[in-house]
């Protein structure tokens, strides 16, 4: 990024709380490489008008995941559609997907790439309701069930819902106990149906398609495959997508976008 580049650097309110040296430290760097504009937004609809404004300026996220989630859902809907570009610096109590995704952690790592870095072309997940993933869907199995093998289940539950991330991948298969009853279809193709129990269901991004993979109750290796969209139905179920939990719901359909957003990294 050249000196000349304008930046509309916006500062989510979670990071002024949470850590106030780092984000100077980030402001900094940013204003210093940079013609830099600074927006302090109090609230969710202060942080969407900012980016609604930016104009010719590339927006900069100071915060943590769901900041960013928060961006890349805003400027997925834009209208007229941008490029769905934006740079970061991760600042605040949840990092994890941010790192996983290539940008790199401490302030002053983070406001360089975000001066000297390039834009790199990154997947989306996109459902009906035009709710975005940027990384991973998961899907565990119900908690309940009898004796060990229901005490195994919660503990999967709790693992796949408590929103901690480390490296990008899939998330971890559930241990062996009833689960739900669900139909899952990749380009309609049918991996399981209701007459089958389910021990979870993961979805995430990987090169250009989504990778889905149905885990079942008995030991033996989980059913994946590649697909463009991918279609969950059956009893109500709840899912964690990135950082938040949905549901219950009935049927749910997500449509890969290959490249549909940009994001600035080393």
């Amino acid at each position: 990024m050249s000196a000349h580049d304008q930046l509309l650097v916006v500062i989510d309110p979670v990071a002024r709380r949470n850590d106030g040296e780092s984000v100077r430290i980030a402001k900094d760097v940013l204003c210093g490489g940079s013609r830099a504009k600074i927006c302090l937004p109090e609230s969710p609809e202060e942080f969407a008008r900012a980016l609604a404004r930016r104009g010719s300026r590339r927006p900069v996220i100071v915060g943590d995941d769901r900041a960013l989630l928060r961006a890349v859902a805003l400027l997925h809907r834009d209208r007229p559609p941008g490029d769905g570009t934006l740079s970061l610096v991760p600042v605040g109590p949840g990092v994890g997907l941010a790192h996983s995704l290539g940008v790199p952690p401490g302030p002053v790592a983070a406001a360089r790439a975000v001066l000297d870095g390039v834009v790199r072309r990154l997947d989306l997940l996109v459902d009906e309701s035009d709710g975005i993933v940027v990384g991973d869907v998961a899907i565990p199995a119900p908690p309940g069930g009898r004796g060990g093998a229901g005490t195994a289940l919660r503990g999967a539950w709790r693992a796949l819902f408590r929103g901690r991330r480390g490296a990008r991948r899939a998330a971890p298969a559930p241990e062996p106990g009833p689960g739900h009853r669900l139909r899952v279809e990749a380009d309609g193709a049918l991996l399981c149906d209701l007459d089958q129990e389910v021990a979870g269901v993961t979805l995430r991004t990987a090169h250009g398609r989504a990778v889905v993979t149905v885990h079942h109750p008995a030991p033996g290796r989980p059913v994946t495959v590649k697909a463009s969209t991918v279609t969950v139905s059956g009893a109500d179920f709840r899912y964690r997508a990135d950082t938040t939990v949905t549901g219950p719901v009935r049927t749910r359909t997500w449509v890969l976008r290959a490249g549909a957003w940009g994001l600035t990294l080393p």
